[in-house]
């Protein structure tokens, strides 16, 4: 396996990685339908630089110059380095990251707390369609 720029039509694939992912955690709210996931995904391809993992694609990775606006790890293919390979490649291309994370979401604080991210600012969840709490957390290269 190894890491590729998405193409349009990695966005099924995708689309089940979030869509799987939001139907499994109990404390996220279920805003969308999969068909609506799709679009998002089929939108996102198109608005940002993404970076999977995998043929087909079991891991993602959404940016958009500094900001990742999203990461995602099929069930399958977790605690399998996807993740970490997902970041490095994210670090690579920009000497800063920034992020958005819901302060609920304990695995990936840890998971974003292990590549060196540090937090940055509280939201009330205002600033999300869900209506969480959330942090922003940022991440600097030190040459």
């Amino acid at each position: 396996m190894s890491l590729r720029p998405a193409e349009p039509g990695d966005a099924a694939d995708l689309a089940r990685i979030l869509g799987d992912w939001i139907a499994e955690v109990p404390w996220l709210p279920k805003l969308h339908s999969r068909e609506e996931d799709l679009a998002f995904l089929r939108e996102l391809l198109q608005t940002h630089e993404v970076t999977v993992w995998g043929r087909p694609a079991t891991g993602f990775l959404a940016r958009r110059g500094e900001e990742i606006t999203a990461l995602h790890v099929a069930a399958e293919a977790r605690d399998a380095g996807v993740g970490s390979a997902l970041m490095a490649a994210a670090k690579a291309a920009s000497p800063i990251l920034r992020l958005w994370v819901f302060q609920v979401n304990t695995p990936a604080r840890r998971f974003y707390a292990r590549q060196g991210f540090v937090e940055t600012e509280h939201g009330d969840g205002s600033g999300n369609e869900e209506g969480l709490p959330d942090l922003a957390l940022n991440w600097t290269r030190h040459d």
